[in-house]
Order: C-alpha cells, then structure tokens, then sequence
C-alpha cells in the first residue's frame, strides 16, 4: 500500500507513459468500435471505458493537461493523481504534475509559466494565493490556454481570470466543521491547527470554523497554531502544543497532515479517555483507522480523486468543443465520516481513495447513504 502510494507521488515532472495507459489509448486509436466489440464478445459484452470514448469522439490531438500543486508530494494528492490518470487514459489525453514541494507560490507562478512556453494545451492549477496567479493565468488565456482551478479557489467576492473550479466549497466546509466541534465541545481551549495559513485551499476552512464556533456563543477558547507543509513537521508541532496545553479540551484540523497528526497524537496519550475531542479533513489512511479505533470524531471526505478526474473531464470537453461548451464550477462536496461510517473506507482498497494502484469497479453494497 506505502509503495502504491509513494508510485503516484513520483509522477511529479512526468507524463503519463504507463504500458497501462498506452494499451487504452492504442484501443481508441486503433479498431473502431464495432471490431472492439467483436473482439470483446468472450468477455459477457463488457466495453473498456476507452471504446466508449471512441464511440463518442473522433480522433483528435493527445492534448495535454499540465497540473501545477502545491503540495507535491503530499500523501492528500495520490487519488488526484490518479483521477487524472483514469481520465487521461479514458479521453486520450497526456498530463504533467509539477509544482512546489512546500506551498511556494512563487515556484508555482514559474511552474504555470513554464507550462505557457511549453504550449500546454489546458493548465490546472490550485489559487492558494489571492493575487499571484492573477497575471500567469491571464497571460495563459491569452495565449488560447485555458486554465482551471482545483482544490483551491479566488478568496470569497474576488474575481479571479480562471474559467472554473473544481473542488469543495472551503468555508462552508470549515463553518460545518465548527458546528461540529460546537455541538461536542462544551468550553475550554480548542486548537485549530492548519498546515500553512493564509493559503487559500484551508485558510477559508478555518475561518469557517471560528465564525461558527463564535456564533455558538459557547465559552471556548480557540487558538490558531501553524503546523507546516510537510505531514513530519506538523505531527512534531501538535505534540509540542499539546505537551504545553495538557488542558485542552479539543484539538481539530484543516488540512490532511495535520488531521493525521491530530490523530496520533489524539492516540499516543489516549486522550477521548481524558475528554478531549478531535476531528479534521480528508481521508489518510492512519486517520480512517484511528476513527475506527474511536481516537478522532470525525473527518470530513472532499473527494480528492474527482478534483483530478473532473478537472481533466472539464478541458477535454472545452478543448474538444472547441471553446463552446463552457467550462462549470463543480463542488467536490463535503462528507462526514465517523466511527458509525468509516467502514466502507476501511474494507476497500482502491485508487478513488489512493490506497492503491490498481484499477478496478467496486461493486454497490447495501442501501445507498445521501
């Protein structure tokens, strides 16, 4: 599983040259859809997501897609990875990762830059900062480069020279994480720890989550603590706070290393035995187990694998239509995951989650939950 996970983290400044990948894209360029189907008559009638395609779409130019981040390397991003892969193969198209390591939106600027001389065909790029990516993003859209944002969006009643966004609506998902911690948290001190503050993909969540605490009109103390953008650094800076705040009665986060951090920590000094309580974002797989073993509350689900699934889906419809079909803001949603609904992420091993490279359906099972 660690290796899956470290095998997508590695396609930073590659394309996607897999012999998986190749196979699917021969299968669209090659036989038509009829002699696919021929060939697939032994196999129940099943049609590769690639034959669809092909029945849907004349042969067109293998348009690239390059996808600047933030966060490199990031554990968060392995099911983007692969969304972006699963879509690529499926529509013919190739894709770079490239970016910054450590959230440095100067290294980002270059990266979007580099991807405008290099005449990508769409770039995908994450607005951590309100203005930096004001000019590139505009210098690419003059050079017939559309560019989309995921993750991260324009700060609130700003507006930002992208065509759409593709991710969660990140303050009201912190204001719901504030209800939360509101509704468990009676008073005392609450930490909020966040990776890197004032970037745009978790410094809305935040303050989301302190207005709504404060509307709560509950007698609770929150304190802000900046953890880092590696999952190393933020693990050390909440076991630091903690040691220091031994009277803490809530310790949640906005961003994924830090949720995990959150959790060992939460864990290492039993701390729902003392009455503390914890809870963050997103889907890293020690912080699904220790929602299952009862040390975190909750976390909260925003679908990383469709921010680079739909992403892609969105410039190869524009690109395709020609400029026609115009690109649609899409929220990736807001899920909490508890102790009562963690089972399904524990019992599956897929690439929607990153726990895996291999491709494959999983089947439905049971009633469906909205």
């Amino acid at each position: 599983m660690a290796q899956d996970r470290e095998d997508a983290g590695n396609h930073i400044e590659r394309d996607d040259n897999s012999a998986f990948s190749t196979g699917r894209r021969s299968l669209m360029q090659g036989a038509g859809l009829g002699a696919a189907l021929s060939l697939l008559g032994g196999a129940g009638g099943l049609i590769s997501s690639a034959q669809a395609a092909e029945a849907a779409f004349p042969q067109h130019k293998k348009w690239k897609i390059v996808f600047v981040n933030h966060v490199t390397t990031n554990p968060f991003f392995v099911p983007t990875q692969y969304g972006i892969q699963d879509a690529c193969s499926m529509l013919g198209m190739d894709y770079q990762w490239t970016g910054s390591a450590t959230s440095d939106a100067g290294e980002m600027v270059r990266a979007v830059n580099s991807a405008i001389a290099a005449k990508a065909d769409a770039i995908a790029v994450p607005i951590v900062d309100p203005s930096a990516f004001d000019k590139p993003i505009q210098a690419a859209l003059d050079a017939g480069i559309p560019v989309f944002a995921y993750n991260a969006d324009a700060p609130r009643g700003k507006t930002s020279p992208r065509l759409a966004y593709i991710g969660q609506d990140l303050y009201l998902s912190g204001y719901q994480m504030g209800e939360r911690i509101a509704s468990i948290v009676d008073s005392g001190l609450v930490a909020l720890f966040i990776a890197t503050p004032g970037q745009l993909n978790i410094q809305p969540r935040l303050d989301g989550a302190s207005d709504a605490i404060k509307k709560s009109g509950k007698k609770i103390d929150i304190q802000t603590v900046a953890t880092g953008a590696t999952v190393n650094e933020e693990l050390s800076k909440i076991k630091s706070f903690y040691l220091g705040h031994q009277d803490l009665k809530g310790m949640f986060a906005v961003d994924a290393g830090s949720t995990q951090g959150v959790a060992q920590v939460m864990k290492e000094s039993n701390l729902p035995s003392k009455g503390v309580h914890g809870g963050g974002f997103d889907l890293l797989p020690q912080t699904i187990q220790l929602i299952h073993e009862g040390f975190l509350d909750f976390t909260i689900d925003q679908q990383p694998y469709v921010q680079g699934f739909y992403t892609v889906m969105e410039a190869f419809v524009f690109l395709a239509s020609g400029g026609l079909v115009g690109p649609a803001n899409i929220n990736t949603g807001l899920k909490f995951v508890t102790k009562s609904t963690v089972e399904p992420y524990l019992n599956t091993s897929t690439r929607f989650e990153g726990k895996t490279a291999k491709p494959q359906i999983v089947p439905m099972s049971g009633a469906i939950k909205s």
